[in-house]
């Protein structure tokens, strides 16, 4: 008797000791969530707004007909993209290449405490111990340490002279014996998932069981769909997984998937260096020589747009920068945030109206100048007149006054770059909710393909160009020096107005009705 309270009483305690329950508690162990706006940028939240030309806007437009739309929260840079943010692209590029380099080159040392050495001061060390690798398998070496941005290094360093020496314009190329990094050889090397392409259907590998007594297939013909091989490869674009199985009634409860997703990450290499010449190429018999010189490197316009960059570019940075932060927040024991990015046309206008419905300017309007008369923005003025409005060619990023959600130069300075293509009936087919249209041109495509959206008007523009309902387009594979840029990022949340209510646990509900 005695033995058997003993048992029931240690079954009692085991009990209130266990962490599991009969009810539906949701997965323990979750983080609680309480987002951040990046460093630089605006929270813009979720809302509706009339998209596209209003009664003060020039009419009969067929480009921007009026369309009721709804956008996502989020977050969008309160400047353009300035040079020395972009600088810090370039120069990661160029540092990360001189420390492959430098690993590579050192690999090849007969001195293996030399070689060991320059792994520790420039190279993280992984799991391993140095002494466990061959320093003749730079390969294998490579794909094992990570390059360390903790540790500095000397371009002029004597030892390492002799391995960066093809990272530099050979010597005829060179100007008063100038030693110039080579901008041709600052390649980047990023990716990017094709969700939408990852979306697309087509036909089911056939598992073994799915055939009747006959061998007849048993598969529903509205999921046998086919998309037309590769024009180039010859390969099955739409071939999909059947993740289901066949039940005793026949029935067949597929999920569809992929035999494999590495046809839809997308592995692309651009040179990051900015085109410094379209300050020349631009205008003809004008004289902009000084703007090519001084405009991208000089310390005098770190705070001014970055220009001469073309559509892939921009994209490029935006990836680079998404992975800058969040390997830096997964170090600190944080969480994946969502990728930086151009901004969709719909939330570029979102942004740019400050929460003013039917503005004509991200100021309102409809006139483009003050109650001083001071010009609002940074345009082409009166018939030419550049400098009436402050500025010759472009201003600083911060320049004239922000609009409602605290952006600037949302109108005039530098056009700006949107993910969205560019189709002149957009508006007309486009979806109402988070409104976008994309396509991917390729090299082989004509011209009209590969369109991409431009917004805000530009410091060489008329001020017909800084309405928030205009819409002009570039080509993505071209770069201006009147085009510039700026990242958004998605919320993640509700996205309501009052931002000190996104996220956490404190609110049991999103929204509580009073």
């Amino acid at each position: 008797m005695r033995k058997l309270l003993f048992v029931g009483l240690l079954g009692v305690v085991l009990a209130s000791c266990s962490t599991r329950t009969g009810h539906l508690v949701g997965a323990s162990g979750r983080p609680v969530y309480y987002p951040e706006i990046p460093l630089g940028m605006i929270y813009v939240p979720a809302g509706s707004y009339q998209m596209g030309e209003n009664d003060l806007d020039v009419p009969f437009l067929h480009q921007t007909r009026a369309k009721t739309v709804s956008v996502q929260a989020f977050y969008m840079d309160q400047t353009e993209i300035s040079n020395n943010e972009y600088r810090q692209f370039v120069e990661w590029v160029r540092d990360s290449i001189a420390r492959d380099k430098i690993y590579l080159g050192l690999a090849e040392d007969e001195d293996a405490d030399r070689y060991i050495n320059y792994q520790e001061r420039y190279f993280d060390e992984g799991s391993l111990e140095f002494v466990d690798y061959d320093p003749s398998d730079r390969e294998l070496n490579r794909s094992i340490f990570a390059l360390n941005w903790d540790r500095r290094f000397d371009y002029y360093d004597e030892e390492i002279v002799p391995i960066l020496a093809d990272m530099y314009y050979p010597q005829p190329e060179r100007y008063y014996k100038r030693r110039e990094i080579d901008v041709n050889k600052l390649m980047f090397r990023y990716y990017w998932i094709d969700y939408r392409e990852a979306a697309r259907r087509g036909r089911i590998n056939v598992i073994p069981n799915g055939y009747d007594n006959e061998g007849n297939k048993l598969v529903d013909e509205h999921r046998e769909l086919s998309t037309p091989p590769h024009p180039f490869t010859g390969e099955d674009q739409g071939q999909d997984l059947d993740m289901g199985y066949f039940n005793k009634k026949g029935q067949n409860n597929a999920i569809r998937g992929h035999d494999n997703r590495q046809r839809f990450i997308i592995d692309e290499v651009v040179n990051v260096y900015p085109d410094t010449l379209c300050w020349v190429r631009d205008f003809t018999y004008s004289f902009h020589d000084p703007m090519t010189n001084m405009y991208f490197w000089h310390p005098a316009y770190d705070n001014y747009p970055i220009v001469g960059v073309t559509w892939v570019q921009a994209k490029a940075f935006s990836v680079w920068r998404t992975q800058l932060l969040n390997n830096w927040l997964v170090a600190m024991g944080d969480l994946f945030v969502n990728d930086f990015r151009l901004p969709t046309e719909a939330e570029w206008e979102r942004a740019s109206r400050g929460d003013l419905n039917l503005s004509q300017y991200p100021w309102g309007g409809p006139y483009i100048r003050n109650e001083a008369g001071c010009f609002l923005g940074n345009f082409k003025p009166m018939r030419g007149r550049y400098f009436e409005d402050g500025g010759f060619h472009t201003v600083k990023v911060f320049s004239y006054n922000p609009n409602g959600w605290g952006l600037y130069c949302m109108a005039g300075n530098v056009s700006e770059w949107c993910e969205t293509a560019y189709d002149e009936s957009m508006y007309e087919f486009s979806h109402d909710l988070n409104t976008d249209y994309r396509y991917d041109a390729m090299d082989w495509d004509p011209p009209s393909m590969k369109r991409k959206v431009l917004r805000g008007g530009s410091w060489k523009d008329v001020g017909y160009y800084l309405q928030n309902a205009t819409r002009t387009y570039e080509y993505q594979d071209t770069a201006k020096s009147y085009v510039g840029y700026r990242n958004v990022m998605t919320h993640l949340g509700r996205g309501g107005r009052d931002f000190s209510r996104e996220g956490g646990e404190e609110i049991r509900s999103d929204i509580q009705l009073k």
